[in-house]
């Protein structure tokens, strides 16, 4: 039932006028941004004069992701998740490190965060999603809600269904998982 939900709240998320899949999108606090790589992580300047000081690439070694520590140089810190956009994918390896990294970037006064794909719906918003679970406390649910409002998403089926066995294991234990 959860997943369906889940989905139907993704889904949903098209014909709400808020929701938006332009360049980048402050998906969580004014700090916290979702973007497609194509428009905006491929460019450094464009990065510069957004603020941007920490980048998570969630198709890190793909086709249309050039980033890396070597491109962003000094002034970006950068983690690479080298995620597919399979429904058999397993991102949920990558849950923790991601929200970790989210989390430090955040705790760190001017700091400004964007996680990337290369379409920015899919793999990044997962991500997004585990990290306002983990580090926030948010419900799955709440945690989509909260998104939608800002960028529409469309995390995969298989993605969806790791957030929802995140979602379990989080409120059945009531404490962040640990990998």
């Amino acid at each position: 039932m959860l997943p369906a939900l889940v989905s139907q709240t993704c889904n949903s998320s098209c014909r709400q006028e808020r929701s938006s899949c332009s360049h980048v999108d402050e998906v969580w606090s004014p700090c916290l941004s979702l973007s497609s790589s194509r428009a905006t992580a491929n460019n450094r300047f464009e990065l510069w004069k957004l603020g941007i000081t920490h980048v998570l690439n969630a198709a890190h070694g793909g086709l249309y992701c050039q980033g890396g520590p070597d491109f962003y140089g000094s002034s970006v810190s950068y983690l690479g998740v080298p995620a597919h956009d399979l429904p058999d994918f397993n991102i949920s390896a990558y849950f923790s490190s991601s929200a970790d990294f989210i989390h430090s970037a955040l705790c760190t006064p001017g700091a400004k965060v964007l996680v990337h794909c290369v379409v920015g719906v899919s793999r990044s918003a997962t991500l997004v999603l585990a990290y306002l679970m983990l580090r926030q406390r948010l419900t799955l649910l709440q945690a989509v809600s909260s998104v939608k409002r800002h960028r529409w998403i469309f995390p995969n089926s298989g993605f969806l269904k790791q957030l929802c066995q995140l979602d379990k294991q989080l409120h059945e234990t009531g404490a962040p998982v640990k990998d």
